[in-house]
């Protein structure tokens, strides 16, 4: 151990067993790239308002670009409590104590570690986003596909109406979408510059926040520097977010998990995606799907991890915080991973067009057609919804579907049914009908759609304008010095 962070006063040194349990050296290794980065930026920032020597600064930012080209593979990470440390013995012994001893000027691990964790929930924000948005604008092509595809819709995981399978992957979507703008307020919730708030109260030498927020992309700023060491509510909303994808993923999950099914059978697997069973081989089993449903509850962990960390912490850093690392790195692969499976997946479910008509062939699921036509003919809805149930109850009790009942059996229980009304009960004329703004008709579908792909497309964009690790690093590299 270096001893980088300890002096006279802080005492003799700290049982070594003490310092490797509350290392966090294992963790931080994911952001190495965005600790040099930040380093390098604060560094820049250093020289260029004269808190120290030009040629120092110079050093410091070439040496530290440097190792970030390696991808960080140079920098030793063993013996030291953190990733800030190892950097800073590292430069200790590459560019000289009296140069390396500058790069801390104005600065505290606590601003540090605050930003690098924004630079990287920031990028695996954006990452996400991408990959979110992507997903959802394949499936509302999909859709465009789909829309002559008739199948049940259930509630209380019973038949309820027809709609069509475009209806189906737009209700998908939608939620997909609500996940992905959760995402992108996440993003913009991370994208402030936290360096300069130093160990809680500023910093009484004349650095240049604005500066090192230009280099490293933060449009940004944070206003309270005890509150910005003390902040952990970017990581909360980044694992919610990533909570919300995977529960979006977890629920379509399921419906196809349901519908591939021999009950259901509206859609079949390619083998390229289906699992089979050790013992039983007619087995095909629906595993990704199962496993993108499972994984989701890692992440909604993650946020209970995070809400009970935070819960109570005193304003200011807390050590405590340091836990903040496992949810927080472990979210986005996998958000990623689940996003990746069913992307990779999709193309290779395909609907049963013959037994998704015939879920809802007999007529029953039209039943509440049947009572709107009545409605349409100016019968009140309670008195037309008790028509057609007597004559559902008279279907059911004949063993008959609804859709052969006789024109005289309709108006022996309403006098104001026609042929007209009794049409309804084909499932394409009741799905075709219901134009109303969110309905499954086609042009509301067509609507849907087209709102869906402009929300998914802004959103992607939020995620293009982000700068990646690559963009920072030459900024910084070519700022004059």
């Amino acid at each position: 151990m270096s001893g980088i962070a300890r002096t006279q006063a802080t005492g003799g040194a700290m049982i070594e067993a003490l310092i490797t349990w509350s290392s966090s050296i294992d963790d931080d290794a994911a952001f190495v790239r965005e600790d040099l980065l930040g380093s390098a930026a604060h560094a820049t920032m250093l020289g260029k308002t004269g808190i120290i020597p030009v040629e120092a600064a110079r050093s410091l930012r070439g040496a530290l670009l440097a190792l970030d080209a390696s991808a960080g593979a140079t920098v030793p990470m063993t013996g030291e409590e953190d990733v800030h440390m190892a950097v800073e013995a590292l430069l200790t012994r590459t560019v000289g104590p009296d140069v390396a001893g500058r790069l801390h000027t104005a600065r505290s691990r606590n601003d540090q570690v605050a930003l690098d964790l924004r630079l990287f929930a920031r990028d695996r924000a954006a990452t996400m986003l991408r990959a979110t948005t992507a997903l959802g604008l394949a499936m509302v092509e999909r859709a465009e596909a789909e829309t002559a595809t008739l199948l049940a819709a259930y509630t209380h995981r019973q038949r309820a109406q027809p709609i069509s399978a475009a209806f189906l992957l737009c209700a998908w979507t939608a939620q997909l979408t609500r996940a992905a703008e959760t995402m992108a307020f996440a993003l913009g919730r991370c994208n402030e510059l936290a360096l300069g708030a130093g160990a809680c109260s500023g910093s009484s030498l004349p650095i240049d926040r604005t500066l090192t927020a230009r280099l490293l992309g933060f449009p940004r700023i944070t206003h309270n520097a005890l509150d910005t060491v003390g902040d952990r509510d970017f990581a909360l909303d980044l694992t919610w977010a990533s909570a919300r994808v995977m529960l979006a993923l977890g629920k379509m999950s399921t419906d196809l998990v349901d519908f591939s099914t021999s009950e259901f059978a509206i859609v079949r697997l390619d083998g390229s995606i289906a699992a089979g069973s050790s013992m039983m081989p007619q087995k095909k089993n629906p595993d990704v799907f199962e496993l993108v449903r499972g994984k989701s509850a890692h992440a909604v962990a993650n946020v209970t991890h995070l809400l009970m960390l935070v819960k109570g912490l005193a304003s200011g850093y807390n050590r405590d915080q340091q836990e903040d690392r496992r949810a927080l790195l472990s979210s986005p692969p996998l958000v990623l991973g689940a996003l990746d499976a069913v992307a990779r997946s999709l193309p290779h479910v395909h609907f049963d067009r013959a037994r998704g008509l015939a879920s809802v062939a007999d007529g029953f699921t039209q039943a509440t057609d049947l009572a709107e036509a009545l409605v349409q003919r100016g019968v009140p809805f309670r008195e037309a919804y008790k028509a057609v149930g007597a004559l559902v109850r008279q279907a059911v009790d004949a063993g008959t579907p609804l859709r052969a009942l006789t024109l005289e059996q309709a108006r022996a229980a309403h006098a104001g049914f026609d042929a007209e009304a009794l049409a309804v009960l084909d499932p394409a004329r009741a799905v075709a009908a219901k134009e109303s703004l969110g309905g499954t008709g086609p042009a509301s579908i067509a609507r849907q759609i087209a709102a869906l792909r402009s929300e998914l497309t802004a959103l992607a964009a939020r995620a293009e304008a982000v700068p990646s690790l690559d963009q920072i690093a030459r900024a910084i590299a070519q700022e004059t010095l």
